[in-house]
């Protein structure tokens, strides 16, 4: 089982592996009739997303009616099966979730509570790999005390 250091750690080798495929940054859409909000749920917006070359795109969203980011990486074109992954992670809480395996059309859904937290998250299809790191982070909703002597 990984870890969530280990995860880390891939999400830094990831990065370089994106780096040397900087060349396929072609923004795609997503897979006919499949959307974040199809995968993780209604009451998800999209926050963040991330090519993954012209082969599809890793969504970020967040539900802030309970605090909880959902992440998916949707092909642009299903078909046969192929090697995809998504995940993210939290780091100030060491919060891990992800999916990986051969799918026809996306992998996910992965969901953790993010509010007030940076996080990472990113997949990949086939032999295209991204990540981003601590991204989207929230500010900590203001703490006011009424001090009544």
């Amino acid at each position: 089982m990984r870890t969530a250091r280990n995860i880390a750690a891939a999400g830094a080798v990831t990065a370089l592996v994106v780096g040397a495929t900087a060349g396929l940054t072609t923004t795609a859409s997503a897979a006919p009739n499949v959307t974040p909000q199809g995968v993780c749920g209604s009451a998800y917006k999209t926050v963040n997303t991330a090519p993954i070359g012209s082969l599809g795109t890793v969504y970020l969203t967040y539900n802030p009616s309970n605090g909880k980011n959902c992440v998916a990486t949707i092909r642009a074109n299903p078909g046969t099966a192929k090697d995809m992954s998504t995940y993210i992670y939290v780091p100030d809480t060491d919060a891990y979730a992800g999916d990986s395996g051969a799918f026809t059309s996306y992998a996910g859904p992965g969901y953790v509570y993010g509010k007030g937290h940076c996080v990472s998250w990113g997949g990949h299809i086939s032999n295209v790999y991204v990540s981003v790191e601590n991204s989207n982070c929230a500010s900590l909703r203001e703490h006011r005390v009424t001090d009544i002597r």
